[in-house]
């Protein structure tokens, strides 16, 4: 689909989420790690390369087939209304549109809004694909997304294990356990995927990704990458002192412990956040 001229932001700065939503403004706010669309200031779909797209968690889940997917969008993509035509047709409920629509559009807002990414322009106008489904306030997608950056640093604050290739560890006998979701992550740790790669390939969210990354990392079980430059953008590498060496990272944390599953927590979340919108 094409997009109108993008607009300049206003005195020369770049546009905030927060700002267009005040303005109750329409279009795609394009940023370094992604793009967020709003429509009337709220915002209605996110999505990042670093992200598994609502299609790669419909498909790789086995709630549509790849054809089923390809069909929806070659009939109703041009009119962005590939949403409405999946529950229309009876492939999906509007419950499991909403619920994976919401877990898609955080996902993808964390990377573009965070995590060292940062807006640079607005295309007014600009709509996406999929089409509503179900609108979220701007504030609660940006506190969203500083809550999450928060729980990150929890677990395990070296953010660069977020972007290099994993690579495992032989852990030590003290090592914890680890839950059935983190094995599937640990059986693609092969020194090459990315984090990304692995969100990718198993069809999860790639911040639940990231969650199951730093925890096996706190507990020994992947290796931290050593610090040899600057940190990830938005995010520090351990300072050092002047004139001291580089900073050693510490190969499990101290208290290390097993983390169950994230997910039942985060379908509590959007059935809330559905709930209080209807």
């Amino acid at each position: 689909m094409s997009l109108p001229r993008r607009a300049g932001a206003r005195a020369g700065r770049p546009p905030s989420l927060t700002g267009l939503a005040a303005e109750r403004a329409s279009g795609a706010l394009l940023c370094d790690a992604g793009t967020v669309y709003l429509q009337g200031g709220q915002v209605v779909h996110a999505e990042s390369p670093v992200a598994p797209g609502i299609e790669v968690l419909l498909t790789a889940g086995g709630r549509l087939t790849a054809d089923s997917w390809r069909e929806a969008v070659g009939r109703a993509g041009r009119a962005g209304g590939v949403g409405r035509f999946l529950v229309d047709s009876g492939r999906l409920s509007d419950a499991e549109l909403e619920i994976c629509h919401l877990g898609a559009l955080f996902d993808a807002a964390y990377f573009a809004l965070g995590h060292g990414s940062g807006p640079r322009g607005f295309q007014r106008g600009a709509a996406h694909w999929l089409g509503p489904v179900r609108p979220v306030d701007a504030v609660a997608v940006e506190r969203e997304t500083r809550r999450r950056g928060g729980l990150l640093d929890s677990l395990w604050p070296y953010p660069r294990v977020d972007t290099e290739p994993v690579v495992l560890r032989r852990p030590d006998g003290r090592a914890p356990a680890v839950t059935p979701r983190q094995r599937a992550v640990l059986a693609l740790a092969d020194g090459v995927r990315t984090p990304a790669d692995i969100a990718h390939e198993l069809g999860r969210p790639a911040f639940h990704t990231l969650l199951d990354i730093r925890r096996l990392a706190a507990a020994g079980h992947v290796a931290t990458p050593r610090p040899t430059g600057p940190g990830h953008p938005g995010r520090a590498d351990p300072p050092a002192r002047s004139g001291a060496p580089a900073p050693t990272v510490p190969d499990r944390g101290l208290g290390a412990v097993v983390f169950t599953d994230p997910d039942t927590d985060l379908l509590r979340r959007l059935r809330d956040a559905l709930e209080a919108t209807l």
